[in-house]
């Protein structure tokens, strides 16, 4: 069992990276000693200085009109009580000359992770992080162009992120419930700036923690498989919003929206691979998305949807 080789090998306190497709059913688990022998790239840094760069594909967004119909199956899935945040995904065909490698090279990012020729992402929402056994979540909910005349006051004000943002929250405090003690949000809803290429986005997020105990490297594997999948890209309940993703959504999230992490010996960092593009025979797909609630409305989703097609 592959979280049980976490257990063991955080118990011996060995370095790894730890990387899980949305659903937690592929997952590889590669010790940093072994890297060498992958063709994989990672980087997490929270302090990267930011290079510009010009705007290096093109999109090919699906018709609004597709999307609405899964907006709205949405929406009546919500009405029925099954589900009361979904986080909705589509994938979109981009155009680009570029490698996998040089997308990563070019991407600004906290969380940076190419997978072979099959995948890269950039990510900035963190997932987890453990370190002096504490263990904390940063969930990231609520997006507006910084340009925009008041746009902190108005992301904040915003009933709708409001609620979406608290209905986050609240599913991962008790996810970490489940796996700490003495759980709290730290900070709520503070806004931060992130680049975007061709404009600048204000993201919303919280701070959430708890104590997970000095004995928590034994249970590493235990813990993440209780976690996952991450809730602010799923919805919550949990589990019924799963299964209408898997019939609405209707494609392979695969890795998207995953995580990936690297336990060094003494913590553990883990971003949420959002900002993601995947390498398929017919080109380059950027998978994006955005939490729905009953008072979304369609066309600002899906420009959300499209705001978020970008190389930071």
């Amino acid at each position: 069992m592959t979280f049980d080789k976490l257990n063991k090998l955080a118990k011996k306190r060995k370095p790894f990276l730890f990387i899980s497709d949305f659903l937690a059913k592929e997952i590889e688990v590669i010790p940093l000693n072994e890297l060498s022998l992958h063709d994989i790239e990672f980087c997490i840094d929270e302090n990267y200085i930011y290079k510009k760069h010009s705007e290096l594909f093109e999109k090919n967004a699906q018709k609004f009109k597709n999307y609405k119909e899964k907006f709205d199956d949405t929406i009546e899935e919500i009405k029925s009580g099954n589900t009361y945040l979904l986080n909705l995904t589509a994938p979109t065909k981009i155009k680009s000359d570029l490698t996998l490698k040089e997308i990563y090279r070019f991407a600004n990012a906290h969380y940076k992770l190419r997978y072979k020729d099959d995948f890269v992402c950039f990510s900035p929402e963190k997932f987890i992080q453990i370190k002096d056994n504490k263990i904390n979540t940063y969930p990231m909910k609520g997006t507006i162009d910084a340009s925009l005349v008041d746009a902190k006051k108005k992301i904040l004000k915003n009933k709708k992120e409001m609620a979406e943002h608290t209905m986050v929250v609240d599913l991962l405090r008790n996810d970490l419930s489940i796996v700490a003690k003495n759980v709290k949000v730290e900070k709520f809803r503070y806004v931060q700036k992130i680049d975007s290429g061709e404009k600048e986005l204000l993201q919303v997020s919280s701070h959430i923690s708890g104590d997970i105990g000095s004995d928590w490297h034994s249970k590493l594997g235990d813990i993440l498989n209780s976690l996952l999948p991450a809730g602010s890209i799923s919805g919550t309940p949990k589990k019924s919003t799963l299964e209408i993703i898997e019939k609405i959504e209707n494609y392979d999230r695969g890795f998207f929206s995953g995580i990936f992490g690297i336990y060094d010996g003494e913590s553990f960092d883990s971003g949420v691979m959002i900002r993601f593009i995947q390498k398929t025979k017919n080109g380059y797909i950027y998978k994006s998305g955005g939490g729905i609630t009953l008072d979304s409305k369609a066309s600002a989703e899906y420009n959300e949807l499209l705001d978020k097609i970008y190389l930071p």
